[in-house]
């Protein structure tokens, strides 16, 4: 079994964003309640391991790469509804 990677705040804000995805979806994606992404990511609490590591799944899940320098878009799955797309 491997560990899963840390997630931070800033990260899951940051990813998000990338996706804009609310907290409401982050929250529908990973199976979480909205309270606990919240929370979260203002600083109120740390969730559980398995907490974190369901909202992380569910952003890579959307093309999320965590990088170095941070969050980063890679190609979505196709058909992800809510996903940044570049205007054209």
């Amino acid at each position: 079994m491997t560990k899963v990677e840390h997630l931070t705040p800033h990260q899951s804000r940051e990813a998000r964003r990338l996706l804009n995805w609310s907290r409401v979806r982050l929250a529908v994606k990973s199976s979480l309640g909205e309270g606990t992404i919240g929370d979260f990511e203002n600083g109120r609490r740390i969730p559980r391991s398995w907490k974190l590591a369901a909202m992380r799944q569910a952003l890579e899940g959307a093309g999320v790469v965590f990088a170095v320098g941070g969050p980063k878009l890679s190609d979505p799955p196709k058909g992800e509804a809510g996903t940044a797309t570049p205007d054209g």
